[in-house]
């Protein structure tokens, strides 16, 4: 694929377990666990998950005593698994007891989020934030320091809603709450640096829920700082409204060169699979020309010429098998993830569309003649027919991409 070049917003270059955040470095992909972290068992499982679909950093929540005595052990499980993805912490309230009372759980992080409104009040809560920060100094680790519209520090918000009444022209509230975000943000982030973090170690981020709010807070924040940005529209909801919304936002805002993480916020639904946001993400990011991370399926949505479903079928099929074997192929071969695959229903633009990719097939749409032919970097290399169509056609894709990119043994 063809990369766009798009300009970055020129930012603080961040390093995480040993992942460059910000800087010019491409955007990184980040999820979230949903397991209780005091269950390690099954919060390692799911770490692994997340980061064998291509998650590059993992979050998960630490909020009691019993989930940091158990973070050590994860990442203790998740090393014997062959898994080195960086874990985050996600502390809120307790941030300041939990990291100074399990020194080991503080080392196994390789970074933390605090979120400003959760902190504490007044004096309270500036010593609890300096608590953390001196334990981000002492095990030299990074800080997202994280803004969200549902638990903003309401002394901010009054105060600046008070200082707004008295203007002439008064604000919009939605205006002001914006601000008052980016405020909190940029506030917390220059008092960490007083307390001695230094700028290359602190990420920042300002959640909203709606989609214009997130672009509008963004670009003003982008505006004002050179820090590495998180971006993620939060609490974007289930199935395609959360995708779409996410998209929407991070889409825009990403265009503009403004993000250096993204985190898609979906809902799953019940029973599904939480690895459905990295997908998402990695999505975004592949669709826009700004990463590669496993081949694309092109395929037509089908129409009056295309009654059958087989060339349906194919498509997820072959979408499937690919991401399946993704993990695989990129131990193996450099340069597989930016393979083209095309699946297409009829004559009417599917010679054309398979010609384009690196492999693409042409099934027959109503009334067409039952033969499938196959296209291999814009030749014509076979005919298929027949019920195994999708096994032959898998084949081919594999003996494809083990003759086609380079063994990275061999480099």
């Amino acid at each position: 694929m063809s990369h766009t070049a798009i300009p970055r917003h020129p930012t603080q270059r961040v390093l995480v377990g040993g992942i460059a955040i910000g800087g010019g470095a491409p955007v990184v992909v980040q999820s979230m666990t949903n397991t209780d972290t005091a269950d390690a068992e099954g919060t390692a499982r799911q770490v692994y998950e997340l980061a064998r679909a291509g998650s590059e950093l993992v979050r998960i929540t630490v909020n009691t005593s019993e989930a940091a005595g158990q973070v050590p052990r994860i990442r203790k499980m998740l090393d014997d698994m062959g898994c080195a993805v960086p874990l985050i912490g996600d502390f809120h309230y307790n941030g300041h007891r939990l990291l100074t009372e399990y020194p080991e759980c503080a080392q196994a992080l390789a970074k933390y989020r605090i979120n400003p409104g959760n902190v504490g009040k007044n004096r309270k809560g500036e010593d609890q934030f300096a608590m953390m920060i001196a334990v981000a100094k002492q095990y030299d680790k990074p800080v997202r320091i994280g803004v969200n519209w549902g638990s903003l520090d309401q002394d901010i918000v009054g105060r600046m809603m008070d200082e707004n009444a008295k203007l002439p022209q008064p604000k919009e509230v939605a205006e002001v709450t914006r601000e008052a975000l980016i405020v909190s943000a940029l506030d917390s982030a220059k008092r960490a640096e007083e307390l001695g973090l230094p700028r290359e170690r602190i990420v920042l981020s300002c959640k909203v829920s709606e989609v214009q709010d997130l672009v509008a807070v963004y670009q003003e924040l982008a505006s004002r700082c050179d820090y590495a940005l998180h971006l993620g529209l939060t609490e974007a909801g289930m199935g395609s409204k959360g995708i779409v919304a996410s998209t929407a936002a991070l889409a825009v805002l990403l265009q503009q060169g403004i993000g250096d993480t993204i985190r898609v916020s979906l809902t799953p639904a019940p029973g599904g699979v939480r690895t459905e946001e990295v997908v998402v993400a990695q999505e975004i990011l592949q669709t826009m020309g700004l990463r590669s991370f496993t081949p694309m399926v092109t395929a037509c949505p089908g129409c009056g010429r295309t009654t059958s479903t087989v060339f349906q079928e194919l498509a997820q099929h072959i979408q499937n098998h690919l991401r399946a074997q993704m993990p695989v192929w990129r131990e193996q071969y450099e340069g597989v993830e930016e393979m083209t695959v095309a699946v297409m229903g009829c004559i009417v633009n599917g010679p054309g569309e398979s010609k384009m990719a690196n492999i693409g097939i042409s099934l027959p749409g109503t009334g067409e003649s039952p033969a499938a032919p196959v296209y291999v970097d814009g030749e014509k290399v076979t005919t298929l027919r027949g019920d195994n169509i999708a096994e032959e056609f898998t084949r081919i894709v594999n003996d494809y991409v083990a003759r086609k990119y380079v063994r990275k043994s061999s480099l």
